[in-house]
């Protein structure tokens, strides 16, 4: 029975993750959680799953679930708190895989403090390689852990890798939905409320993935997570427009041959692929049917309306402590907007801003990297608030 500890538990990528752990009860155990702040859900995880640690953004929610736990008799799990909590979560003694998760940078230092411990990572946590994949690739080669993508589009190509060899690799084409502003011009993006952007096509997310979605932002980080993820320069990544969302990446090797994955739009799949390689095992739900697909049609992104597509590639190219700018302010800048304090298109223009002003560093340390995070929402508290 293989034992996991999943950060950011009550979000979409965690529930699904639970959902998958229930229906194979006999194969998996878990043995702590963390959420930020919804006690209610993680009340109710913690009576099913019976972990031994659970973990909240805030003391004061701690100590209400604690005292709910206790009203309830459940006095195997222990309830702890704050940055040291989700570390404690994510190395948890008995866990051999930790689930990340959580949205934000908040996902590094656990990240790293699991790897120590020695324990594989399914990673949904795209900042953690966005801005420090130049620390955690090191450190999964040093202490020789498993690093398996959640996302959809990089659990694609790690599958469509296997068995390729190494050094087969020509170019990635990773796949985009467009989001629900495809096909639009930036004139016609000016009045577009938080309700809209938040009505993905396909997909079934969290507020702020679906935000970045539809600002093509998600993209850009998945271009940057996938550098880091299969040692691949800036040019070997290709984003392809694909609607329908049924290829969900591609490989094209230095023979020419391409191989895609394709399914239906469901992250069940990557997620349990994560937990049960290299094995795969049966998953219930709806099937691809070509006959009812009939057609797929590919675009190349209009970087010119969605301009954060191209300014992920130039934080690519750059490196160093760019991506952090480039992470950092557009979080702020997604709050700000679900928050209707600035408008839709202002979210690129606050991203681009607080990348021309930064001081790029050419390789900065864990405590550089998590600095500029707060040096940029000083910036754009300064600038924009």
């Amino acid at each position: 029975m293989k034992k996991i500890a999943v950060l950011g538990s009550t979000g979409s990528i965690g529930m699904q993750t639970l959902e998958i752990v229930r229906k194979r009860a006999e194969e998996f155990q878990i043995t702590a959680l963390s959420a930020g702040s919804n006690i209610d859900v993680l009340e109710q995880q913690v009576c099913e799953f019976r972990p031994r640690l659970v973990s909240l953004k805030k003391e004061e929610d701690a100590k209400e679930l604690e005292a709910r736990l206790r009203f309830k008799d459940i006095d195997s799990t222990e309830v702890v708190y704050g940055m040291d909590g989700l570390v404690a979560c994510a190395c948890e003694t008995e866990a051999e895989m930790t689930v990340n998760a959580v949205v934000g940078m908040v996902g590094i230092l656990p990240t790293v403090a699991a790897i120590k411990a020695g324990k594989d990572i399914a990673l949904a946590n795209k900042e953690t390689l966005v801005t420090a994949g130049h620390i955690i690739m090191p450190l999964v080669e040093e202490y020789n852990v498993k690093l398996l993508p959640v996302d959809s589009e990089h659990s694609a190509v790690f599958q469509c890798l296997q068995g390729a060899g190494e050094q087969t690799v020509e170019k990635l084409l990773l796949t985009a939905s467009g989001g629900p502003f495809f096909g639009k011009k930036r004139d016609e993006l000016g009045s577009i409320t938080v309700e809209q952007a938040l009505q993905h096509p396909n997909w079934s997310m969290g507020r702020k993935i679906t935000i970045d979605s539809s600002t093509l932002v998600n993209k850009g980080l998945e271009v940057m997570e996938a550098g880091w993820l299969f040692s691949l320069r800036p040019e070997q990544i290709e984003v392809v427009v694909q609607p329908k969302s049924v290829i969900h990446s591609m490989i094209q090797f230095t023979d020419g041959a391409v191989l895609a994955q394709l399914g239906i739009p469901d992250m069940k799949l990557p997620i349990q692929y994560a937990l049960t390689y290299p094995n795969r095992v049966s998953l219930s739900g709806e099937r691809l049917n070509f006959f009812d697909l009939q057609r797929l049609e590919f675009y190349k992104p209009d970087t010119d309306t969605f301009r954060a597509l191209a300014l992920a590639y130039e934080a690519f190219r750059e490196g160093g402590s760019l991506p952090t700018v480039y992470n950092a302010a557009n979080e702020m800048a997604v709050e700000m907007f679900l928050e209707r304090k600035i408008s839709y298109l202002q979210i690129t223009e606050l991203l681009e801003h607080a990348m021309d002003a930064h001081k790029k560093i050419k390789n900065p340390t864990l405590d550089e990297v998590l600095s500029t995070e707060l040096e940029t929402y000083e910036y754009i508290r300064e600038h924009w608030r």
